[in-house]
């Protein structure tokens, strides 16, 4: 458990598995993180003791550290969704309420899914470089969690950020482009319902690369509608294809990201994706859930609903002054 996860406190979670877990089935050690990589190193131990589930109780980082330990063995990963975003575990449709989050252990369905790997960092939701990477940086850097502290860097950094020129190859050839960012999906989102590659799957062997074309401030509100409508894949500024290795040159050094964390990385990326590597507990009832509508995907939805209808009144606006200009110009010039 990483105790400074998230934004909530972890105080009562130790009761709760006591009452919660299933001891028939299971007996269990609590560990609680004491600092960055702590979780890779007691999921590593736990490994080599045959431990048969490792559960990570914490947010993308938390299960990043702990599922890179475990790939390629029969130790399992399992999660209890702390985070400020928890990417993973929504893609996975875990329930968000930590005892039901237990509950789906007792349960103990386990299938093997598919994991990234970024210039040798393991990812097991999302990858990339451009604004995404920028802005993972930039929240790294302000040391606040939460999605409020998330939206504050994109709209803060957004305005000022340079789209790059990138080249990208392939197992189906190679293509040029001039990207906002380019991200490389196992899973659908990034986290809190922001679903960067709707049609992603964790079991189908394949990596959904996104190309997000530069877009002006006009353009923002509805790729942000489609983003948390999960149709971000209809917009016109994306382009995608799926692939299982992608080579990308920039012009130059910067940021990659895995998971959310970023890393400073040279000009060129190596992206492969690792068919069925890690065993996952997963929610044997997903299914069942996948159309119920999200509350924050509704609230968002309709809050950006109502910023396309103000964006279009200030474009309808902005053509009316303009063409009374032109019409007092005519005058002025008679």
């Amino acid at each position: 458990m990483n105790p400074i996860s998230g934004t909530q406190s972890k105080a009562g979670i130790p009761e709760l598995i006591e009452q919660t877990l299933d001891h028939e089935k299971f007996k269990y050690e609590l560990r609680m993180t004491e600092y960055a990589g702590h979780a890779s190193e007691i999921a590593s131990e736990a490994k080599e003791r045959g431990v048969d589930i490792v559960v990570a109780i914490g947010g993308d980082g938390t299960v990043n550290e702990v599922a890179r330990s475990i790939v390629h063995s029969p130790t399992a990963l399992g999660i209890v969704p702390c985070g400020s975003g928890n990417g993973l575990a929504r893609h996975l449709m875990l329930p968000m309420n930590l005892k039901k989050a237990i509950e789906i252990i007792n349960r103990e369905e386990i299938h093997e899914l598919d994991y990234g790997i970024i210039n040798g960092h393991a990812f097991f939701c999302t990858c990339g470089m451009g604004f995404d990477a920028f802005v993972s940086q930039k929240f790294a850097e302000a040391g606040k969690r939460g999605p409020i502290a998330y939206v504050e860097n994109v709209l803060r950094e957004g305005l000022k950020y340079q789209p790059e020129t990138y080249e990208l190859q392939d197992e189906q050839g190679s293509t040029r482009a001039k990207a906002f960012l380019i991200s490389c999906a196992n899973a659908s989102q990034y986290g809190n319902n922001a679903y960067i590659a709707p049609q992603a799957s964790m079991s189908d062997g394949l990596l959904d690369v996104i190309i997000m074309e530069p877009f002006d401030v006009i353009e923002a509100p509805q790729i942000s509608i489609d983003m948390f409508n999960k149709t971000l894949d209809k917009n016109s500024k994306i382009k995608t294809f799926k692939c299982q290795r992608l080579h990308v040159h920039r012009k130059q050094a910067g940021v990659i990201h895995y998971d959310g964390d970023p890393v400073m990385s040279d000009a060129d990326v190596d992206i492969e994706l690792k068919p069925k590597g890690i065993r996952v507990v997963v929610n044997p009832d997903a299914d069942k859930s996948h159309r119920r509508p999200n509350a924050i995907q509704s609230a968002a939805s309709e809050l950006f609903n109502e910023i396309n209808i103000v964006r279009d009144d200030i474009t309808k606006q902005r053509r009316h002054v303009l063409a009374l200009s032109k019409v007092l110009q005519r005058k002025l010039n008679l």
